[in-house]
């Protein structure tokens, strides 16, 4: 449990993080963060010298796992972006909205069948989106990048099936040597911000890579330990985090329409939740049934 809300709570803290490395854009922030990820989790691995799992990374694995790099570097950019650039209560959204994104896949890829409460989270969502679409003037992309890019980003860590520090390694080492050639390009413009802002931002940007890697091993540490609707739970954390954060920290604006379409969003969380409980319950308890012995009869 420890684990899981340390990781949750580093999460819900990257708004606050992320704007102290400006000057540098989003793109260059972005850059830094996949090379120096890769130098913390390469760290990681020689530290517990773990480098059997290289020899089981099949052409399919590792295929899998470039997808998933890029689908993560676009939820990387698109967070660094909107909390760069006072949008941290709508990034928050998209992290509220990924559990029904989630729900959404399993119909589309697994060809799961909802439940009658499922689908009216799901149409409280679209109303949602709806509303806020309305609110904003136009259509919430952040959070909707952000929540269709972190779910497709876990669907694709399901199918690699690898621990976080082994799966992280493969994907930042895939991204390595575009990362590189975009800072070596702003570094040759004279557009760099790394090496010209003071050695406080140089080291800001470089322990993004220890920023990234922390939060993972310590939710991989929960995960294997606490069961999964337990980390369904916690998994609130971040986004509860963000949008305070963005309210009363960073003073974004909320007028009453968009109080309306985050109300839709919880109560679609709230409706949500409550059905998985129950159905979990309900699963264990036939398991129950099942697993008991038949008594002879006399």
């Amino acid at each position: 449990m420890v684990f899981g809300f340390t990781a949750y709570v580093l999460w819900g803290l990257f708004p606050l993080y992320w704007p102290l490395l400006k000057p540098a854009g989003a793109l260059e922030i972005l850059a830094h963060r996949i090379m120096w990820s890769l130098v913390a989790v390469v760290a990681i691995l020689a530290v517990r010298r773990n480098w059997a799992w290289i020899r089981s990374l099949t052409p399919r694995k590792l295929g899998v796992l470039t997808v998933a790099a890029v689908v993560i570097t676009a939820n990387w950019g698109t967070y660094i972006y909107a909390v760069n650039t006072g949008h941290t209560i709508e990034a928050a959204l998209g992290y509220f909205i990924n559990p029904l994104i989630s729900v959404l896949l399993g119909v589309v890829i697994f060809r799961e069948r909802l439940r009658p409460w499922q689908w009216t989270a799901v149409g409280l969502s679209v109303a949602a989106v709806v509303v806020l679409t309305a609110d904003y003037g136009r259509l919430p992309w952040i959070a909707l990048v952000l929540a269709f890019s972190f779910g497709t980003y876990g669907l694709f860590k399901k199918f690699a099936n690898m621990p976080s520090a082994e799966s992280l390694a493969v994907e930042t080492t895939v991204l390595l040597v575009p990362a590189l050639g975009f800072a070596l390009a702003l570094q040759a413009r004279g557009d760099a911000a790394f090496g010209h802002e003071g050695a406080g931002n140089m080291a800001l940007l470089a322990a993004g890579g220890i920023v990234t890697a922390i939060p993972l091993m310590l939710f991989n540490a929960a995960a294997v330990r606490i069961p999964l609707s337990t980390i369904g739970m916690l998994q609130y954390l971040a986004p509860v985090l963000q949008f305070l954060i963005g309210l009363l920290v960073q003073h974004e604006e909320m007028p009453p329409s968009r109080w309306a379409g985050f109300l839709l969003v919880w109560a679609a969380l709230i409706i949500l939740t409550t059905d998985g409980v129950r159905a979990g319950r309900r699963t264990r308890r036939e398991a129950r049934i099942v697993a008991e012995p038949v008594p002879e009869s006399a």
